[in-house]
């Protein structure tokens, strides 16, 4: 049953890729909603911009301790087992934030959220780079994160809506079932030990990471995404806060905001991921959308005078909705962001993927990738609060796009002196 031929649609008639992607598409609107429901938090409690970053600096650093580690487990063990076990988490996760009641249970919260969502990024992704074929991984991979990203901006509209409407309780009732049903599919249709690996011996060590760190490609890699990251997750977790914050918006509407680079990347990134398997060249790919997402986060504070260019919008829709002139600006931010990811994400996967192909060692390639983005995800949500809260917002979000330009510049110039190897592993390495 490979369901491999034709276009994308064409991998859900494999019922395994079915299951994998459910884990995407849980694992991301749970994320999406809940990002939202962290600005609302935000609102309630009236905290700092340093506090701020803390709820995205809490998620990233039990990912950044564990990463390691997973990869090395996955790579020996069966892979479905912690698919399983980090679904189950995430509904636990849920049951938590509905409990919450202050600033210090938010934070707990997201430690654990953090913990179950690399569970599951780490797996679905090995899985899905091992299960397919090498002609057409761009394809897989690329449709895989479209579900994620189509998820995500389910999260956003529905998650926005559900919150607006309904408040914290149903919203995570209904997050629970989404999830207990990727469960429910992973279980019936995924094959036990999908990563096929069981002798040690042949997996990931130390030795494996350090010959795979001592490549330029991958440490070119490892830097961007450390510098993307730190830029990337302060525009993630401050913009739904700074959109409600500052300019009053509702749940539903800083969906709606977020929902302008989910739409964007839904509809391109499955696309572009065949295109890169086509006309090869990724790393252009990646620096095309690095540069693209600095782009859109400079953008993001502009919206301090789009009072000047867009006039305010009054709906009657949901009881009766102003739209401020913000809005507008913070939308196509996003939007911009959107096709930033379009065009790097599948082809930065892609890499990571043949370079763990070189050394036997899929899962730990992706570790490294994963590692790289938690430094910076630790760094970057509480660094930019503070900076923030020193001086300003145009400073805060120039300072995220400038980190991913000086990144993606390194990237550049360090990749041109040893690009990737081969899809095909070298005997012996």
């Amino acid at each position: 049953m490979s369901g491999t031929e034709g276009g994308s649609l064409s991998l859900f008639r494999n019922r395994e890729f079915v299951a994998l992607a459910s884990t995407a598409f849980a694992r991301s609107q749970a994320y999406s909603t809940i990002l939202i429901a962290l600005a609302l938090y935000a609102d309630q409690f009236g905290t700092t911009g340093t506090v701020e970053g803390l709820f995205g600096t809490a998620f990233a650093l039990v990912q950044l301790l564990i990463v390691l580690p997973l990869g090395r487990l996955i790579d020996t063990h069966n892979a479905k087992r912690f698919l399983l076990g980090g679904l189950v988490l995430n509904v636990l996760v849920f049951v938590g934030f509905s409990q919450v009641g202050n600033v210090s249970g938010v934070i707990l919260m997201r430690v654990l959220q953090g913990f179950g969502a690399s569970v599951l990024w780490i797996t679905g992704s090995a899985v899905v780079g091992e299960l397919s074929p090498n002609e057409e991984r761009g394809k897989w991979l690329g449709t895989y994160n479209q579900v994620g990203a189509f998820s995500s901006l389910a999260g956003d509209l529905v998650g926005g809506l559900l919150l607006y409407v309904y408040g914290f309780t149903l919203t995570y009732a209904v997050l629970s079932v989404v999830t207990i049903g990727a469960t429910v599919a992973v279980f019936l249709f995924l094959r036990d030990n999908p990563g096929g690996r069981t002798d040690p011996e042949a997996a990931t060590g130390v030795e494996t990471l350090r010959r795979l760190l001592d490549r330029t490609a991958i440490r070119a890699l490892v830097v961007l995404r450390l510098g993307l990251s730190f830029g990337k997750m302060a525009v993630i977790i401050f913009l739904p806060i700074y959109a409600r914050t500052e300019f009053g918006m509702n749940p539903f509407l800083v969906g709606i905001v977020l929902a302008g680079g989910k739409l964007t990347k839904s509809l391109l990134q499955g696309r572009v991921g065949s295109y890169t398997d086509r006309v090869g060249h990724k790393h252009q790919f990646v620096i095309a959308g690095a540069l693209v997402y600095a782009l859109g986060a400079a953008i993001i504070p502009l919206a301090e005078y789009a009072d000047r260019v867009f006039p305010a919008l009054s709906t009657s829709a949901f009881g009766g909705v102003t739209l401020a002139p913000a809005f507008f600006v913070l939308f196509s931010a996003f939007a911009v962001i959107g096709v930033a990811d379009s065009l790097r994400l599948p082809a930065s996967m892609a890499l990571f993927v043949e370079e763990g192909e070189h050394f036997d060692a899929v899962a730990a390639s992706l570790s490294l990738r994963s590692i790289g983005w938690k430094v910076g995800q630790v760094a970057g949500p509480f660094t930019v609060g503070a900076i923030w809260d020193a001086t300003g917002v145009f400073v805060a979000f120039l300072t995220a796009s400038g980190f991913i330009v000086v990144a993606t510049g390194v990237f550049a110039t360090l990749y041109s002196l040893d690009p990737a190897p081969s899809a095909t592993p070298t005997p012996g390495d």
